[in-house]
């Protein structure tokens, strides 16, 4: 069963810090270039800025935080830098997770696993496993992950549990077998790097999202910069379809 409702479907609270943080970590390879050092170093200092933003929301009570680490479109990249990528993905996961388990932070990962090399695959099942109880903290990282592909995956997984729904189903069947079904919809997309789309992440769950696109490169979001995309949020009037005048009464 799904454990939240689409905010299509009911009104949702929305609260001064948001529960549900989504960002798209963008500029890595830019970061780098003007700097005049591999693109592969962006990514390293990167995984620094993560560290960062996660501390960040454990300090402010923030419950979900979820990366969109690696697109199904990035494959498309050079395969140097491909493998660059994984295998940082890899040390992460190994230099990290006690961490995280040692804050009471969860770690989960979505998207198509089907092209991660075993090694990869034995390293997050152990993480999850380990971290799958705690409760400060839900990380999800999307990796291998598209939108497009999250829906489709969905319908064929009800279908292939419930063939009673092959004629029909409605928002709350589907998603219960979306990736994302054990949280709620992200309150806060940011996106770094300033490039203003959302790019095949989260399709879904952005329905109602409060969008937050900056010019700051992802190695240089710092709690500055992240201070700022709460400003920008808490100055948002959310009204899920109202007019203001009801969101002032029901206030």
């Amino acid at each position: 069963m799904a454990l939240f409702a689409s905010s299509t479907q009911d009104i949702p609270e929305s609260p001064e810090v948001p529960r549900h943080i989504a960002i798209i970590m963008d500029g890595n390879g830019r970061w780098a270039k003007k700097r005049f050092l591999p693109r592969v170093m962006g990514h390293k200092r990167g995984v620094e800025t993560v560290r960062d933003v996660v501390k960040q929301c454990v300090n402010l009570g923030v419950e979900y935080l979820t990366l969109f680490a690696f697109s199904s479109e990035n494959w498309r990249r050079p395969p140097d830098e491909v493998k660059f990528l994984m295998g940082l993905f890899m040390e992460a996961l190994k230099r990290e997770v006690v961490k995280l388990h040692q804050n009471h932070i969860r770690l989960v990962l979505i998207g198509d696993r089907s092209r991660f090399d075993p090694q990869l695959l034995k390293e997050i099942h152990e993480a999850e496993k380990l971290t799958q109880h705690n409760t400060r903290l839900t990380l999800t990282i999307a990796a291998n992950y598209g939108g497009r592909w999250d829906i489709h995956q969905a319908v064929q997984r009800m279908i292939h549990a419930r063939p009673e729904l092959v004629n029909g189903f409605s928002e709350s069947d589907l998603a219960d077998y979306l990736s994302m079904h054990y949280a709620p919809e992200p309150d806060l997309f940011i996106r770094t790097g300033g490039e203003k789309r959302i790019s095949n992440f989260l399709l879904w769950q952005l329905a109602y999202t409060e969008l937050y696109f900056t010019d700051t490169l992802w190695p240089d979001f710092d709690e500055h910069a992240f201070s700022h995309s709460l400003q920008s949020y808490r100055q948002r009037e959310r009204r899920f379809g109202r007019t203001s005048e009801q969101v002032a009464s029901n206030a």
